[in-house]
């Protein structure tokens, strides 16, 4: 299975913010629209990704409040990303040892979307839901072989 199944499965709804908006307007649009990552564009360039992860260190950091500081001071500027061609088990891989929830996918330049740990998780389990009933119904299916007398 490829980045492009789970992209097509998900939907293309996709929220970006620029690095000039105000933390706290990125934490509010995080908490209205129930998400848990923000795409940071800037002159329609991916410049970074901004997680709960980067809001809670803000936090930290600013003793408890977030302050008037910009999503540029907090933002991941380096984001894991993959291409729609990326096999699922490189990205669980990915996901696991660079121990990120989300990874923005890109075609050459251009922003397709991002794909969460849960989208992974979920398209791992419905294809292997889908395998489980191909082979039960193949087995349940197995010809009865005659008995040779």
């Amino acid at each position: 299975m490829k980045v492009s199944e789970i992209l097509q499965v998900k939907g293309n709804i996709l929220f970006t913010i620029t690095p000039d908006t105000l933390i706290t307007e990125a934490a509010s649009v995080m908490e209205e629209k129930d998400i848990g990552s923000l795409v940071v564009m800037e002159f329609g360039t991916l410049v970074g990704v901004l997680t709960f992860r980067e809001v809670i260190r803000a936090l930290d950091k600013q003793t408890g409040s977030l302050g008037n500081g910009t999503v540029r001071k907090f933002m991941d500027d380096h984001p894991l990303t993959v291409t729609p061609e990326t096999e699922v088990n490189e990205v669980r891989r990915m996901m696991l040892e660079k121990h990120s929830r989300y990874l923005p996918v890109m075609d050459a330049k251009v922003l397709l979307g991002v794909i969460s740990f849960y989208d992974v998780a979920k398209a791992v389990l419905e294809a292997q839901s889908f395998e489980n009933k191909m082979l039960k119904a193949y087995i349940r299916d197995w010809p009865v072989e005659e008995s040779e007398e």
